[in-house]
């Protein structure tokens, strides 16, 4: 890291509790006296205006959760006059209501600064130039993209999802240096440069993606492609201001997380206990600053595990894994809880295959049946994609504890997304199908 930061905070341990413990109090006490919903949630757990917390005292008080985004709906969890609201995002999700969650001028403040520091952390300068291909409008990725860009510095190019011409058209006239998208889309956009022979007349040097989980081998892909020397994973959700709450950083070795903006703890979704230490866990995020809807021990379904030790990095900063799932992505198979990041780790022992793959869950002869297509690298022979499949399936079985087909297709077969890639296709509740077993095997 630069010895001199304008925006990566350097705090001690003593420092980083001090100001989580002014945080929380704070936090409680805003959300006590703005919502009713906290109000009646923080009065039963034993919460009163003039009791002092600590961090200790964390455990103690009450969950939010989902539910109470949708319930209070349209404005859910808003803890102050609503003259002060200056924006509303919303999520993408596909089900039921979406989440909006509204913002005060601070809160925007906030979370430029935040993002602000992800590009710090992934080394650029004020000269790069910053191709944002998220989505804008209710979403809060484009917003939040170009936000940071243009507090840190830097020229943004908000292209927006889609339109590859012009995507293309920038990554050759303007000579943009980082690319910032969903891996998915950096994908598209490196079969696309490679099908009109463009690597060499663009001057990409880094790639920011988030939004959707990832293999190393899609990341080591769209790199080549691209050109990329390096690319960083980028994490947020809605709730919590959007992007940004935390980056990997150059040492690749981890998130590093904000630390000094919200609490994060690792629980078990079950028992809603700590996870022990290195063990995968729930995260569960409690804001220090957030004014407008303030987050108290929000379950975030993500899952991941904290990071000990020093980063190589330099980052003093706390750091945790990569998201290896949600535990609202768990699907179950015959009587077995799968989470699709277990397929992806099992398909990374297979150097012939690329990094995209898609679980297909139907009903044949009164049961379950899992049909897994992933595509093979370009430079593989067909000839060989009974016995791939074959070894797939039966390493799935010892990892996973489940059998499925498993279908070897061509690169580029598998259905491409400007946005965050559908990886299970759930057709149990259509019923039977007529699909045979040999079907099965071609997908």
């Amino acid at each position: 890291m630069p010895s001199e930061n304008r925006f990566l905070p350097t705090l001690s341990l003593d420092e980083l509790a001090a100001i989580q413990t002014a945080g929380l109090n704070w936090t409680v006490a805003h959300a006590h006296a703005g919502n009713p919903v906290y109000r009646r949630k923080l009065t039963d757990a034993g919460y009163d205006p003039g009791m002092t917390l600590r961090l200790d005292d964390l455990s103690r008080l009450p969950f939010t959760s989902v539910e109470d985004l949708r319930v209070g709906y349209p404005l859910p969890l808003l803890s102050v006059p609503e003259d002060r609201v200056v924006r509303v995002h919303a999520s993408s999700g596909t089900t039921g209501k979406r989440k909006v969650l509204a913002y005060t001028q601070a809160d925007i403040d906030t979370w430029k600064h935040m993002f602000a520091r992800c590009f710090e952390l992934a080394g650029l300068t004020p000269l790069d130039r910053v191709q944002i291909a998220v989505g804008y409008g209710l979403w809060t990725a484009g917003a939040g993209f170009q936000l940071g860009c243009e507090h840190f510095g830097a020229m943004a190019v908000p292209v927006g999802p889609g339109n590859l011409e012009i995507h293309l058209q920038m990554l050759t006239d303007v000579r943009t240096t980082v690319l910032c998208s969903t891996a998915s889309m950096a994908l598209l956009m490196g079969e696309e440069v490679r099908k009109h022979r463009l690597k060499d007349k663009i001057a990409l040097k880094k790639a920011i993606f988030g939004a959707e989980p990832h293999t190393p081998k899609m990341r080591e892909r769209f790199q080549e492609m691209l050109g990329i020397q390096e690319s960083f994973d980028i994490v947020g959700m809605t709730e919590l201001y959007g992007p940004g709450t935390g980056l990997e950083c150059r040492a690749h070795e981890g998130i590093h997380y904000w630390a000094d903006l919200f609490i994060l703890e690792l629980l078990d979704p079950e028992s809603l206990q700590p996870v022990a230490p290195g063990e995968v866990g729930e995260m569960v995020v409690t804001t220090l600053r957030k004014e407008a809807a303030p987050l108290i021990r929000y379950r975030t379904r993500d899952l991941t595990r904290f990071l000990s030790g020093e980063c190589p990095c330099g980052c003093g900063l706390p750091r945790h894994d990569k998201l290896l799932g949600r535990s609202d992505d768990m699907f179950i198979f015959r009587g077995v809880n799968i989470y699709p990041g277990q397929v992806a780790a099992v398909l990374e022992h297979f150097r012939e295959l690329g990094g995209e793959f898609r679980i297909h869950l139907f009903r044949k002869g009164g049961k379950d049946q899992m049909l897994l297509q992933v595509e093979r690298r370009p430079e593989v022979d067909p000839a060989y994609d009974q016995n791939l499949s074959e070894s797939v399936s039966e390493e799935l079985r010892k990892q996973a504890l489940v059998r499925a087909w498993v279908e070897v297709t061509d690169q580029g077969s598998l259905p491409r997304s400007f946005g965050k890639t559908r990886r299970v296709v759930d057709d149990r509740e259509a019923g039977e199908t007529g699909e045979t077993e040999e079907t099965c095997k071609r997908g």
